[in-house]
């Protein structure tokens, strides 16, 4: 897996894990921070998260553009530095009125900086396979690229959550998830009798001697910081990820080329016919067309699924689910199955004691840890967000192994084939979601009158979930960039990874659809317009497959 490729891709995932562990902390908890300070509802903040994925998948467009003309490497670093200025904006705590424009301000900067950082990137990654003795390991390098961005990713929920519960406790309050809600709909005059007996009951349980609305005005304000302070996470780690790639630079710096620039003397750009390039430009525009649904889906893990989580799920945990809500946890399970896919693929006698002793430590350190955890674990709904990285570092190991397999005999699907496979799977996740939504009460029933603790389902719905989305993201996404760097035509590299993003950025403003179907609809019926989506979807890139494998060859 790891035998034989450049040094150069290590440097470039290790700074895009940097800059992905800082857009995802501030993810995991950007559409509770909406809520919580604004008092949006549901639908005005499915526009604004909707938007701005939008934008930052948009952006990349221009910063495609833009490096087909100035250079991938100057639009990479200026990227950094312009995320870095709206991660700023947003850590600041400020007053409402100003703190809405500066939080609109912030965005627009995230949203251009990720656009002239992240497929350039990826853009060079894979200048770095046009090489002929590396060529052949091009899936197998944005695998583990996009497993880089995914570890990334993995820590960013608990470091939101840290930094929630400790600005919370240091005035005083821990976090429960209907306060927020209620409290907005307290000092607009809009809560219910019930509403507010459910209000003054947690009031009393917070310790708040106070009236009720210097408890409710203090609790969103002392919750509104601590998500500032976990944008200001995201600062730090722009920092690093600045670090590494000037240090490390040197290992990717014949990479940084495009069409225009000197390349090389070992790469050879094909030349392709206008007919050819026509081809392959309409192949690829098919594909990404496809992928708009799945990303429409796959992201209602910050939207709906966070909603869900908050609403829905129960609040604690207990028993062997405990394991799960444990970031080192899930990295001591990570350490183990590598350490035993080295056991087996390791060649001497020595790497297989290492690989078994590492193996067994980390078993040992993680039945130490459960030994010792509380009883019951409280969560947080946006630690939920940290199960899908998870399985794609745990798993990314997996699917190389099955579809290196494949290849050898000569079996594996090529990638717009596992690309149309993982949108069936996709439907399937949202399927196990629906099934564990029949009989709950609607959200708009949920805002006006809270749910009983008896009423929440098992936060294994969402686990598992993520689990099958898991399996469609890794047949989809990485298959997806690598068919695009391997089929882009020369002179249109960099818009066409921009374009991916276009597409990637109309499946993230569609996501705003759900978060508007999420008042007085049923949610088994919520989750099922995502089924067909991903359905039809599937069933269309099917149709046209011998035009896109044609193009693959």
């Amino acid at each position: 897996m790891f035998e034989g490729q450049p040094k150069g891709l290590y440097a470039l995932a290790l700074a895009n894990t940097g800059e992905r562990f800082g857009y995802y902390t501030m993810l995991a908890i950007f559409t509770l921070f909406l809520q919580a300070k604004f008092g949006f509802t549901a639908a005005t903040t499915s526009t604004i998260f909707a938007s701005f994925l939008a934008g930052v998948y948009f952006m990349p467009l221009i910063g495609g553009i833009l490096a087909d003309k100035f250079g991938y490497g100057k639009m990479v670093t200026t990227g950094i530095v312009i995320m870095f200025a709206g991660y700023v904006l947003l850590a600041i705590p400020m007053a409402t009125n100003i703190g809405l424009y500066s939080m609109f301000g912030a965005l627009a900067l995230i949203a251009l900086g990720t656009g002239l950082f992240k497929g350039n990137l990826q853009v060079m990654v894979g200048n770095l396979y046009d090489a002929p003795e590396y060529s052949a390991k091009r899936d197998t390098a944005f695998s583990l690229f996009y497993m880089a961005i995914n570890i990334g990713a993995l820590f960013a929920p608990t470091a939101a959550t840290a930094m929630t519960n400790y600005v919370l406790g240091k005035a005083g309050f821990s976090y429960v998830p209907q306060i927020p809600s209620l409290a907005h709909q307290f000092l607009d005059g809009t809560i219910t009798a019930e509403g507010e007996a459910t209000l003054t009951a947690m009031q009393t349980a917070q310790n708040f001697t106070g009236s009720m609305a210097e408890f409710c005005t203090t609790y969103i304000e002392k919750l509104s910081e601590a998500y500032n302070y976990g944008f200001g996470v995201a600062c730090i780690s722009l920092i690093a990820s600045m670090a590494i790639y000037i240090i490390f630079r040197p290992t990717f710096k014949h990479a940084d080329y495009n069409s225009k620039q000197a390349k090389p003397a070992n790469v050879h750009e094909e030349e392709l016919t206008p007919a050819q390039t026509k081809e392959r430009i309409v192949a690829l525009l098919l594909v990404f067309a496809v992928v708009i649904f799945f990303w429409m889906a796959f992201h209602q893990n910050g939207l709906t699924m966070t909603f869900f989580a908050r609403d829905y799920t129960a609040h604690e945990v207990t028993g062997m689910d405990r394991l799960g809500f444990s970031v080192w946890n899930l990295a001591l399970l990570i350490v183990t199955v590598y350490a035993g896919f080295s056991l087996f693929q390791s060649k001497t006698g020595k790497g297989k004691l290492i690989s078994g002793v590492i193996a067994t430590l980390a078993l040992v350190v993680l039945g130490i840890n459960y030994g010792t955890m509380d009883p019951t674990l409280p969560i947080l709904p946006q630690i939920f967000q940290q199960f899908n990285p998870f399985f794609v570092v745990a798993l990314t190991p997996v699917s190389l192994a099955v579809f290196g397999s494949l290849a050898k005999k000569g079996k594996e699907p090529s990638a717009p084939r596992k690309i149309g496979i993982g949108m069936v799977i996709a439907a399937v996740g949202f399927m196990l979601l629906a099934f564990g939504s029949f009989g709950l009460p609607t959200p708009a029933e949920v805002e006006a009158n809270g749910i009983a603790e008896s009423a929440l389902v098992s936060p294994n719905w969402l686990i598992s979930t993520y689990l099958v989305l898991t399996f469609a993201e890794l047949f989809l996404s990485p298959m997806g960039i690598s068919f695009v760097s391997k089929v882009a035509p020369p002179k249109y590299k960099g818009a066409m990874m921009g374009l991916w993003f276009v597409a990637t950025a109309i499946g993230n403003y569609l996501v705003a659809i759900i978060g508007y179907l999420w008042g007085d609809m049923q949610l088994w019926m919520v989750w099922s317009v995502l089924i067909v989506c991903c359905l039809l979807s599937a069933l269309f890139i099917f149709s046209i497959m011998k035009k896109l494998e044609k193009v693959a060859k």
